[in-house]
């Protein structure tokens, strides 16, 4: 089994795809409009319209973000990714903090919700675990 892509569900499908090109730092792809994507070298971070899920079942219409999934990004240094998405993310749930596990974590919401973690490792045996 592979992984190969995460999708995220919106109801404004354009500014979600614009939110993660600022986020991420490239463009998507768009299939149609309501589909696009965002490859990285190592996941696909696919965005559909609300309209979409009506393609897998009638009773798919809750379509809030979640607080019990996290995405993450490793980023080289995370407080100066910090000063670039604070003008971009509307909700930052923490500012930079240093994990118990050895990681440095910024937190906040897309804007359906979603919550977005970019981290970068700082303990010994964080930075030896991502290497």
């Amino acid at each position: 089994m592979k992984l190969t892509s995460l999708r995220i569900i919106s109801k404004d499908i354009q500014a979600a795809a614009a939110f993660y090109e600022q986020i991420i730092g490239i463009t998507a792809t768009w299939y149609t409009e309501d589909f696009a994507e965002l490859s990285t070298d190592s996941i696909t971070i696919a965005i559909g319209s609300t309209r979409t899920m009506q393609m897998f079942s009638e009773d798919l219409t809750d379509f809030a973000g979640t607080k019990s999934t996290i995405i993450e990004f490793l980023v080289s240094n995370v407080d100066e990714e910090y000063e670039r998405i604070k003008s971009i993310a509307s909700d930052i749930i923490q500012e930079p903090t240093t994990m118990p596990w050895g990681n440095r974590s910024l937190l906040f919401s897309d804007p359906d919700g979603n919550m977005i973690n970019l981290f970068t490792p700082v303990s010994e045996k964080a930075v030896k675990k991502f290497s």
